[in-house]
């Protein structure tokens, strides 16, 4: 079977789309979407909408940290832009469309994967994996020998061996990885909608489970065209120059 692992859209249809017409001409088996569709981006009701579609069919959905806020209000910690776009987004979703989003687990476990937004040790208090040791630590609390996760906007891929050992690199598009159990294994798909490692391209991963081969790919999109619904939508325009740069 193989699982393409999308993550961090924040309400960007264009590269939405473009990532899962790339994904069904792999072709994969099933989706897995694991938080943050909503927040930054203009299209917050598509995208939930779609999310839901898929998920009617077998998709894996997590809930992500922006769609909590968009069903509880921003938190008092969140930043000034943040907290505009949620509330922003909060006034654009249907009740139907933020009860879906409340209804979502913060994580789901499959066999030998873990599906999370944030992290394995704490899922609801929406810490980053930043570094090797918070890999180690997301790892160490989970006995899934693959956690995906979302949050972090840039590709990544860690490992944690039974000994100890642990590695980490940044992954080439389209070189198929060899991921095998005797590892534990944590990927960071990067974002969809919001990519911050200075490439505009959609982020997304797809995993093959009868091969043990996890495979990160970049899809451009037609940015400038986000960008525009974005200043549309009276969105701060921090929102829309990031799509254009990538960070």
């Amino acid at each position: 079977m193989k699982i393409a692992l999308v993550t961090d859209i924040h309400a960007n249809r264009e590269a939405m789309t473009a990532v899962l017409l790339h994904a069904h001409a792999q072709p994969v088996d099933r989706f897995a979407f694991l938080g943050d569709f909503v927040g930054y981006g203009a299209d917050p009701g598509w995208v939930v909408d779609e999310v839901r579609r898929y998920a009617a069919r077998g998709a894996v959905v997590v809930v992500g940290n922006h769609d909590a806020a968009a069903i509880r209000g921003p938190s008092p910690s969140m930043r000034p832009g943040p907290r505009e776009a949620i509330e922003w987004t909060r006034q654009q979703l249907t009740i139907e469309q933020l009860d879906y989003l409340g209804a979502l687990p913060y994580s789901v476990q499959e066999d030998d994967r873990l599906y999370v937004h944030a992290n394995a040790y704490a899922p609801a208090e929406w810490g980053y994996i930043i570094a090797r040791d918070d890999a180690v630590r997301s790892l160490q609390a989970t006995a899934a020998r693959y956690t995906f996760c979302g949050h972090v906007h840039e590709p990544r891929l860690y490992h944690l061996s039974s000994t100890g050992k642990t590695g980490e690199f940044t992954p080439t598009p389209e070189v198929p990885i060899p991921v095998p159990p005797h590892r534990q294994w944590l990927a960071l798909p990067g974002s969809t909608g919001q990519p911050r490692d200075g490439n505009p391209a959609a982020c997304y991963a797809t995993f093959d489970t009868v091969k043990a081969l996890l495979t990160f790919h970049r899809v451009p999109y037609d940015h400038d065209a986000a960008a525009a619904k974005i200043r549309a939508a009276g969105l701060p325009e921090f929102f829309a120059s990031r799509l254009v740069d990538g960070h």
